[in-house]
């Protein structure tokens, strides 16, 4: 039986993003070996041990494992059954390299909301056109496991939200179509990354990435009252591909784009202005 049953590699356009890897591990043992990313692990089912600077470690379901760039380890299931994980392997910046030491003394993280991050993290960058979601939440991510290796310093002084929030909302406005990442964001309006997101979720009540798809929808819908076909309009407006835009189109407006433009063209108004 092939050892890596289910397995899913994935090269996400995100900023320091180096992999995605999820795999079913079978009767496999890693020897040791090292990575030059930080690696950030979480199980689905089973059970890993695995050594780590000397020392003898455990990860859990319920644990967030972080270990560090260039810091050799290995990995081995506990269990006849094998075990299910989900890794992203992270640029060494994304965390910091000035951490690496007190990673490898605390690599095993027991805290239920940076998993749900995690999770959230994960399902984000499988998501074709969720580049900008995904950025965020790698943020937060990133920002609660400094914060767990620091000693919880808390997250970076507030400043000035309400201003820091309406230019970060003019400037996604000023590319709707092409989009902009978190980190020239963050880089245009010298803030922090989880800052921005933190801001303008508090000024305008959804993220920057929930922001951007309202307009790209309001813009589709507005290609298709032109008389765009449905995957014209998505490309038009910035999204992966129609199914990208078929998603998001339906939880806004509660129809597919195509049946928005049937229903267009079936109405006696667009009939009697012979619109197609």
């Amino acid at each position: 039986m092939d050892a890596h049953a289910d397995t899913l590699v994935a090269r996400p356009n995100v900023p320091g993003v180096v992999e995605v890897f999820h795999t079913h591990m079978l009767g496999h043992a890693y020897p040791m070996h090292t990575h030059a990313a930080w690696t950030l692990l979480v199980l689905d089912s089973g059970l890993v041990r695995y050594d780590l600077g000397r020392h003898e470690h455990g990860a859990l379901e319920r644990t967030v494992t972080l270990l560090p760039p260039h810091v050799p380890h290995n990995g081995t299931p506990t269990s006849a059954q094998g075990l299910r994980k989900r890794v992203v392997y992270l640029e060494p910046a994304r965390i910091g390299t000035d951490l690496v030491g007190r990673s490898v003394d605390r690599p095993a993280l027991d805290d239920a909301a940076l998993r749900r991050r995690v999770d959230a993290l994960h399902r984000a960058l499988l998501e074709p056109g969720g580049e900008l979601e995904a950025e965020s939440r790698l943020a937060f991510v990133a920002e609660r496991l400094r914060g767990h290796l620091l000693g919880d310093p808390g997250p970076p002084p507030p400043g000035d939200r309400p201003a820091l929030a309406g230019r970060l909302r003019d400037l996604i406005d000023s590319r709707v179509v092409e989009g902009v990442s978190l980190d020239e964001a963050a880089a245009e309006l010298h803030s922090h990354p989880a800052h921005l997101v933190r801001a303008f979720g508090r000024r305008f009540g959804t993220p920057p990435h929930r922001y951007l798809v309202g307009r790209r929808v309001d813009l589709a819908r507005r290609l298709l009252l032109e008389g765009r076909a449905p995957a014209r309009a998505a490309a038009e407006a910035g999204f992966h591909d129609q199914a990208h835009l078929n998603r998001h189109f339906t939880r806004v407006l509660g129809l597919s784009p195509g049946r928005f433009a049937r229903a267009l063209r079936e109405s006696p108004v667009s009939r009697a202005a012979g619109r197609p």
